[in-house]
């Protein structure tokens, strides 16, 4: 074959991958048959109208959710008669273009099944549950009207986990570049909106039961005192016990970390690995259960805390802080607290972590305001009619930046909540891409976490053989604490000295079958605990930030064999955001 006409070949077939990218929702080409055509062009508009449709089901607008449904089902019912043509059909069989042309049909495939099955599920589910029922009313929930949701929603995420599953196993090897690129992008999407209707789907099934639909239910609310940094968020503070049958929702004790008081040796087993980074403190000390990141574990430790303490066995825990706090006022408005100040979406945070030790004189009046917020804000979550979009919102965010954890006694519900945000536990492999985490725990003894400002930066390095990866963390705390002024409900114990400099531990949980090399703090070597969390290697070193200063650690890290991808970081929540950045090469590949 001659030079000119191997050429023309190649441009061929690049023109006709760029077609068939058009015909997997990425246009860049007009393609160059008219069955081609008729395939993008009607994949394309059943796309957009894809979107429309999950934006008018999440904002709970069934009416134009089941006209834009019957469109969508228009174009993927003619996208599918014209990628049924024999000759379209016919070309999978040809050289260079063949796999393209079958990658289009199975795309197709799975648009005309979501529209038959998916996707009218979700919009029956708007149709049955408009958002404004799902709002209390005269301090009932209504887990009736979502328990008459589940089945649908579960039809919804078995649609959309086979779309999901059929779209990732399209080979890209033999794709044309583009059309490589546009099936990796529909995986990206089918991934998402696999997770969010899983999420939704589980919500159904768990919500009604946990909330007293089968029976009544017992539950510890822990709220976090982020002002005392601990793993999963803050120092356990103020607590309460609610019991909810029938979804009548109601307080029937409440009291402190404190109030708990300390026992004399660790009420259930703890994990060696565990004892050896933390102590027995981690199982003795109601306020150090989450010295730990792995929320089951401090849930566990607090429920039989209180059950030793108060004799009353409780069917779960839930945790959350005033930052998560912050995002559901807008939708309930301010909370009027009595004894103190009102609770305001902008100010929530500044007032719980700080006002109130500058300007409320002793412990127990302190506690006395912690407990009356508690009772206002239960009080507006189950009696007011918030704003059903706002709130939604709200616990979504609350819930990715794991400020909003649940964990559940009965070992199928927990099964259930294992795998999401709500769950607060690192998963025990991590897949292509490594999974770090980062978290602080006060050593201090004291409220100065208001105060901490964090960053970080992670950084993939060199590449191994067997696919590890060399990482490198960086992590500053700096601190906006003043200099003197500060009471001492802030300073509190001042383990570090100083009684405004925060002594902080940090624990790096290297990624699985990973490991921790070395570490630095302010560019000098220094030494680190070492031990395991979670099965993964885990590494603590202290940093004595100063107020108005701030100090540096830098972390050697290897990621664990095959993971490819670029790193992932967990972190603790804290009063003020993490700044995180990612300076992450091109995917390891692999040596075959």
């Amino acid at each position: 074959m001659s030079r000119r006409r191997r050429w023309r070949l190649v441009r061929r077939r690049a023109l006709i991958g760029a077609g068939l990218t058009v015909a997997l929702l990425a246009p860049c080409a007009v393609w160059a048959g008219m069955r081609g055509r008729s395939v993008q062009t009607h994949l394309v508009a059943a796309a957009r109208l894809a979107q429309t449709l999950r934006q008018q089901v999440a904002a709970g607008e069934p009416a134009a959710a089941a006209a834009t449904l019957t469109r969508l089902r228009a174009e993927t019912d003619l996208a599918q008669d014209s990628a049924a043509d024999p000759l379209w059909r016919a070309g999978t069989a040809l050289p260079g273009v063949g796999d393209d042309i079958a990658a289009v049909n199975t795309v197709v495939a799975v648009l005309v099944e979501l529209a038959a099955e998916g996707l009218p599920a979700l919009a029956r589910a708007a149709e049955g549950v408009n958002l404004t029922d799902l709002a209390p009313r005269a301090g009932v929930l209504p887990v009736g009207v979502i328990g008459e949701a589940a089945p649908t929603l579960d039809a919804a995420e078995r649609s959309f986990a086979r779309a999901s599953t059929r779209v990732a196993a399209i080979p890209l090897d033999g794709l044309t570049a583009p059309v490589a690129a546009a099936v990796v992008k529909l995986r990206a999407e089918l991934a998402a909106a696999a997770s969010q209707t899983a999420t939704v789907a589980r919500a159904g099934r768990l919500i009604p039961a946990m909330l007293g639909a089968d029976g009544p239910r017992v539950y510890l609310l822990m709220f976090q005192n982020l002002a005392e940094v601990r793993a999963t968020g803050g120092m356990p503070g103020a607590f309460a016990v609610v019991r909810a049958d029938r979804g009548r929702v109601r307080v029937i004790d409440q009291g402190s970390a404190a109030g708990l008081r300390p026992f004399p040796s660790p009420v259930l087993a703890l994990d060696p690995a565990r004892r050896a980074l933390y102590s027995d403190r981690l199982g003795a000390f109601p306020a150090d259960v989450n010295l730990t990141p792995d929320f089951p574990t401090a849930a566990r430790l607090f429920a039989e805390m209180y059950r030793r303490r108060s004799g009353r066995t409780v069917d779960g825990v839930l945790a959350t802080d005033p930052v998560a706090l912050s995002y559901l006022l807008p939708a309930l408005g301010p909370v009027p607290v009595a004894g103190g100040p009102t609770l305001t979406a902008g100010d929530v945070v500044r007032t719980l972590l700080s006002r109130v030790y500058l300007t409320i004189g002793s412990t127990q009046e302190q506690d006395r305001y912690f407990a009356a917020a508690t009772r206002a804000v239960f009080q507006a979550l189950t009696q007011r009619r918030p704003q059903p979009r706002a709130l939604v919102d709200g616990l979504a965010r609350a819930t990715r930046e794991r400020r909003l954890l649940v964990w559940s006694a009965r070992p199928a519900e927990q099964r259930e909540l294992a795998t999401t945000d709500l769950a607060g536990q690192l998963p025990v492999v991590d897949g292509p891409r490594p999974l770090l985490g980062l978290y602080l725990n006060d050593g201090s003894g004291a409220k100065l976490g208001y105060y901490l400002r964090p960053a970080a930066t992670v950084t993939a390095g060199r590449c191994w053989a067997d696919g590890r990866r060399e990482l490198t963390v960086r992590v500053q705390l700096s601190s906006v604490a003043p200099r003197s002024g500060l009471p001492r409900a802030v300073t509190g114990l001042a383990l570090a000295g100083d009684p405004t400099t925060a002594r902080t531990l940090l624990v790096l949980v290297a990624p699985a079958r990973g490991g921790v090399v070395s570490a630095t703090v302010d560019g000098r070597p220094t030494p680190l605990g070492a031990g395991r969390e979670s099965g993964r290697p885990a590494a603590v070193l202290t940093l004595d930030v100063p107020a108005g200063g701030a100090r540096v650690a830098q972390i050697a890290v290897v990621s664990g064999p095959g993971a490819t991808g670029a790193p992932r970081l967990w972190t603790t929540p804290m009063a003020t955001p993490w700044k995180v950045l990612h300076r992450s090469a091109e995917s390891c590949t692999p040596a075959t």
